[in-house]
C-alpha cells in the first residue's frame, strides 16, 4: 500500500466560485489528522534551524496552518487579516487578486523591527495576497525567512512572482490550470 501525500487529501470542486475554476478545497487536508500533520511538518521541513521569530498567517486558511506551525516551533503567531476585522491600530495594504481587488491589514504593533518572519498561506496563485503580507511585514521592520503554501497554481504565475522579488518559496505540491 503507498502512503498518501499531502496531495492526495486535496479535493477539487469544479465550476467553484464560478465556471471555470477547478477549485482546490484542502478542508478536507484539514479534516484528516493524518493529512493535516503531514502538511504541518512538510510546511515546516525546509524552515528547520532557521531562526525565525513569528509566523504570519494570510487570511483565512493561513490561520489554521500558520496557527499549528507558530505552535509547533513555539513562536508567536500574527493573522493578516481583510480590512476592518483587527480590533486595533492597522497598517493597510491594497493588492489585486484572481477575480478583483481586496485589501489586507495587520496591527501596527504585530512585528518589531528586524524580526524574522515565516509568511504561511493554503494556496499560491496569482502572488497578490503573500505579497501584500509580505509588504505589509517589511513595512515594520520585519524580515522575510521565506513563504510556505501547501498548493502552488504555477500557471498563475504567484511562484515567479515571489521569487523574482527575492523570496523563497516552498509548496507541498501543485496543481494545474486555475
Amino acid at each position: 500500500m503507498t502512503q498518501k501525500t499531502v496531495r492526495d487529501y486535496i479535493r477539487t470542486i469544479v465550476d467553484f466560485p464560478h465556471e471555470g475554476i477547478m477549485f482546490r478545497d484542502v478542508t478536507t487536508l484539514f479534516a484528516d489528522p493524518r493529512g493535516l500533520r503531514l502538511a504541518i511538518d512538510q510546511m515546516l521541513d525546509p524552515f528547520v534551524g532557521q531562526h525565525i521569530d513569528k509566523v504570519v498567517g494570510l487570511e483565512a486558511r493561513g490561520f489554521i496552518l500558520g496557527g499549528a506551525i507558530a505552535h509547533q516551533l513555539s513562536l508567536g503567531f500574527v493573522p493578516v487579516r481583510k480590512k476592518g476585522k483587527l480590533p486595533g491600530k492597522v497598517i493597510s495594504e491594497a493588492y489585486t487578486l484572481e477575480y478583483g481587488e481586496a485589501v489586507v491589514e495587520i496591527h501596527d504593533d504585530a512585528i518589531q523591527a528586524g524580526e524574522k518572519v515565516l509568511i504561511v498561506d493554503d494556496l499560491l496563485a496569482t502572488g497578490g495576497t503573500a505579497q501584500a503580507g509580505i509588504k505589509l511585514v517589511e513595512r515594520l521592520g520585519g524580515e522575510i525567512v521565506g513563504t510556505s503554501f501547501v498548493v502552488d497554481l504555477p500557471e498563475l504565475g504567484g511562484r515567479a512572482l515571489l521569487e523574482g522579488l527575492g523570496y523563497s518559496v516552498h509548496a507541498l505540491c501543485e496543481f494545474d490550470g486555475a
